[in-house]
Order: structure tokens, then C-alpha cells, then sequence
């Protein structure tokens, strides 16, 4: 669900974010905006996000390897992580630089071409055009994350998704819109006071807010790069799975990483019975095996490791190793 739900989006924001692109790039050159500069290059850097995302998308399907023994799921993660620093480097840098070089050509008595421009008012009707459809891409990422989100909160499913494409094209999205709020007060202030201190002022603000999200996007696919856990109801119905095979006494440890957004591997030490055979041990593990991939699909590897556990059970002390510290 997850899965086609991001695609869905992203093509989605695909589409929008193109044809924006062009239509804020000629109101540009028709104009010399540079608020409208600013919010062509941050369209450009959108589509160029979205294009990333279906090709993580497409490239972590392969087939596992030798070498990746694993699968390439990740990549997911790989991709969506670029997307942050493009959106940072192209979309906010740029956005910043262009405000300070519009701020020095004011300020030494040039930028002025504009308010004489037949084509002033170009930009306010692109903008319009461009928050219309821009919300309905945003609409349509709402609508998918809904599928998924069930009772967590907007910034609880940012945090907490495991797929990145769906918080990835929300704060997008999110960003976008602001961003072409912010650059229509900017050139409807500029044309109405004939000050272009307004338009320096659009685009600083749209390059800080680009900044902004691409941290935050940053700093939650990175996350998920490093390598984080099942979420706590997955962990509990593993747990539960587990506890509830026959041959179980407890689980000693248990450990879980997801390796792909659908994809979790299953790492647990289970206590048996010092009585049982071990042909009562190995089918004890097959059903806790069973039960896990029953209680939670996404746990395409599992591995499971007996052992007799004992609660006074005190770690042989080796030579070859310091001492533990005394408390």
C-alpha cells in the first residue's frame, strides 16, 4: 500500500512540478523576477527530487547478490537522501545567492527594467496557476499518506515512516506551496510600491525555507540510513509470535532492522527447555519461524537462535579481557 501510494505521488508531483517549471522559467525571462528565478530553479530541483525517488524505487526491486546478500531495498533510503541535498544546494543555496546578487544590483541602481516590463503582471498569473496545481499534488500526497498514517500525527509520520517517499514529497509539497505564497506577496508588493527590496526579500525567504526542509529531510532519511528498528506494534506482535510457540520458554534478546521499507530482518535468541532433544529444539524454531512471518509479513529474514537460559546465569570470566568495573 505504502509503496504504490509514494509512487503515486511522486508521479503525481512529478507532472506539476515540470510543467511549473517551465511556465515560472518564462515568466521569468519575461520579467526579471528573481523571486520568480528563485522558484523556477526550486521547481527544477523538485521534479529533479521526484525523478531520484522513482529511480531509488526502481533499483531497490533488483534481485539480492552474492555480494548483496540482502537485496538493495535501501537504496530507497540512498536516493531519498539526495533528494535533501539537492533541494539544499540547488533549491535553497541558490534561491539565497540570487537574493544577494538582486540585492547588489538595486542597491548600485540597476533592477529597475522590470516595472516598465508589458509583461509585469505575467508572474502574479503563472504563481496563481502554479499554487492550483501545486495543491493538487499536495492533495494527492495527503490522500496516499492517509492510507498509512492511520492515528499518528503529520509530524509523528514524518518521523516514524519507514518508506521515505511519502514524508519526502509532503515536506516538498508543503515547501512548494509556501514558497509560491511567499513569491506572490513578494512580486504583488514589489509592482505595488515599485520597491525591489520586496523581491530580494521573497527569494531570501524562499531559500531559507528550502534550507530548512532539506535539513529536516536530511536528518530523518539518515535515520533511516544508520538502520532503525520495527515500529513498537510489529516488534510486540513478533514478540507475541514468538512467546506463544510451543518449545519457547522466553525470549532472551530479540533485535530488528528494517533492510528495505517493507522489509524487516529478525534477529532473536529464544531459551529452551535443557530436557529437549534437538529435534524438539529445531521444531520449536521452524514454528517460532512460522509464526513470526505470520504475525508480521514484512519479516523477510529471520533468524533464531536457541539456548538454555538460566536467570542466575553468571558470564565466564577470560583472562584475555579486562576485568569488568566494580559499582
Amino acid at each position: 500500500m505504502s509503496a504504490e501510494g509514494g509512487t503515486k505521488a511522486v508521479v503525481a508531483a512529478l507532472l506539476a512540478n515540470t510543467g511549473i517549471a517551465v511556465t515560472k522559467f518564462i515568466a521569468f525571462l519575461l520579467t526579471g523576477f528573481s523571486s520568480m528565478l528563485a522558484e523556477s530553479i526550486h521547481s527544477v530541483a523538485d521534479a529533479s527530487n521526484q525523478g531520484l525517488l522513482l529511480l531509488g524505487g526502481k533499483r531497490s526491486k533488483r534481485e539480492a547478490t552474492e555480494e548483496h546478500p540482502f537485496g538493495y531495498g535501501r537504496e530507497r533510503y540512498v536516493y531519498a537522501f539526495v533528494v535533501a541535498i539537492v533541494l539544499f544546494s540547488i533549491g535553497g543555496l541558490y534561491a539565497i545567492y540570487e537574493a544577494y546578487h538582486k540585492w547588489h544590483e538595486i542597491h548600485d541602481g540597476h533592477g529597475g527594467d522590470v516595472f516598465d516590463s508589458k509583461w509585469r503582471f505575467v508572474p502574479l498569473i503563472v504563481l496563481g496557476i502554479a499554487i492550483v496545481l501545486e495543491s493538487l499534488s499536495f492533495r494527492t500526497a495527503i490522500r496516499e499518506s492517509n492510507k498509512v498514517r492511520g492515528e499518528q500525527s503529520w509530524w509523528s509520520f514524518i518521523r516514524k515512516a519507514k518508506a521515505p517517499e511519502l514524508p519526502v514529497i509532503l515536506l516538498e509539497d508543503f515547501a512548494a506551496l509556501l514558497g509560491l505564497v511567499v513569491a506572490f506577496a513578494a512580486v504583488s508588493l514589489t509592482l505595488i510600491t515599485e520597491n525591489g527590496y520586496f523581491d530580494v526579500a521573497g527569494t531570501a525567504t524562499i531559500g531559507v525555507l528550502l534550507v530548512v526542509v532539506a535539513i529536516t529531510l536530511a536528518i530523518e532519511v539518515k535515520s533511516l540510513l544508520v538502520g532503525e528498528s520495527a515500529t513498537k506494534e510489529s516488534n510486540a506482535n513478533i514478540r507475541g509470535a514468538i512467546e506463544s510457540t510451543p518449545g519457547v520458554t522466553q525470549i532472551i534478546h530479540l533485535k530488528t532492522l528494517h533492510i528495505a521499507p517493507e522489509e524487516l530482518l529478525v534477529a532473536v535468541k529464544i531459551g529452551v527447555s535443557e530436557k529437549s532433544t534437538g529435534a524438539q529444539i529445531a521444531e520449536a524454531i521452524n514454528a517460532a519461524e512460522r509464526n513470526v512471518r505470520a504475525a508480521e509479513p514484512m519479516a523477510s529474514q529471520v533468524f533464531i537462535e536457541p539456548d538454555i537460559f538460566k536467570a542466575d546465569y553468571v558470564p565466564e570470566e577470560r583472562p584475555d579481557l579486562p576485568a569488568a568495573p566494580s559499582h
